[in-house]
């Protein structure tokens, strides 16, 4: 016991310990600074000789895309590319975007209006006849407006120029008269591919979604900002290349809506009749540069973005 309590105060009590064990001692705690200094040193010179290690770098898709994402604003009988200046003389129009589009708009009062869109600097309106329901109006709940470099070759892509400030487009048939009367809109269920996509409405499952879907022209004549019967002036691209009367290859616009309806579709409408009249008009009022920026960000470079131009 004697043996263990004398240990025990030499290993508690520095004044008993020789002289010679205080310097080995110090010698090893200045080893073993120096070498806590080295190690810090040397790692402080490899991280400024090493090699950096490569950024992380977001996830690009090569697909030549931007959008806008443009809700329901409101309702109107009225059609200011077709029938500008008389209200209440068309059918009836779902509008989206623009908030302020009626029968009067041209584009100094629809730069001056608010919108709906996501970016809030797409001021365009869009415009689609009414979903009717039986007799009730029925209104889609995704809006969605793509701005695509398909459609034509990738050296195609990299020319392609913004819509001019103003132009106007119109795609679809509103006065189709059956299925393939030269209509290009197409009807689709939300995640059930098993349903055939068709030119008319289709039989969606329980719940499920019907999407309407419509490309819009992509090659312009380079002069005018609509026409007399508002198709001339734009072409759609043959053989991946737009055709020598239209020589401007712009963006895609694909319009996506889907609306909340299901099951048989007999009971379906449009303000303009069965679901092959479906067709949509676009007024172009993005600012220049805002509109400069994506195509050429996103469409040249065939690059995916969002809604607010980046990837």
């Amino acid at each position: 016991m004697l043996f263990l309590r004398r240990r025990t105060k030499q290993h508690h009590g520095r004044r008993n310990l020789p002289p010679w064990r205080y310097r080995v001692a110090g010698l090893a705690a200045a080893a073993l600074a120096l070498s806590l200094v080295q190690a810090t040193t040397g790692n402080a010179a490899g991280d400024r000789t090493a090699p950096s290690a490569p950024a992380a770098v977001a996830d690009v898709v090569r697909v030549a895309e931007f959008l806008a994402e443009c809700p329901y604003t409101h309702r109107a009988p009225d059609d200011p590319i077709v029938l500008p200046g008389l209200p209440g003389a068309s059918h009836m129009h779902s509008f989206f975007g623009n908030d302020s589009t009626n029968a009067h708009s041209d584009l100094a009062s629809l730069e001056k209006a608010g919108t709906s869109c996501a970016p809030r600097t797409d001021l365009s309106s869009y415009w689609v006849p009414t979903l009717y329901d039986g007799d009730k109006e029925v209104e889609p709940t995704g809006t969605t407006f793509y701005y695509l470099g398909e459609g034509v070759r990738d050296d195609i892509i990299r020319t392609i120029k913004p819509f001019p400030r103003g132009l106007r487009i119109v795609a679809g048939n509103a006065k189709a008269t059956g299925p393939d009367d030269n209509t290009i809109s197409r009807w689709s269920c939300l995640h059930h591919g098993e349903v055939d996509p068709s030119h008319d409405f289709v039989n969606c499952p329980a719940g499920s979604m019907m999407e309407s879907y419509l490309d819009f022209p992509q090659c312009w004549n380079g002069r005018d900002l609509d026409s007399a019967d508002h198709k001339s002036h734009m072409a759609y691209p043959v053989g991946g290349a737009c055709p020598s009367t239209h020589p401007v290859p712009v963006p895609k616009l694909r319009q996506v809506l889907r609306y909340p309806v299901n099951g048989d579709p007999a009971r379906l409408r449009l303000a303009s009749g069965r679901g092959y009249t479906m067709h949509g008009d676009f007024f172009n009022v993005w600012p220049e540069a805002e509109m400069a920026q994506r195509v050429r960000d996103c469409i040249n470079a065939i690059i995916k973005c969002g809604a607010d131009g980046t990837p």
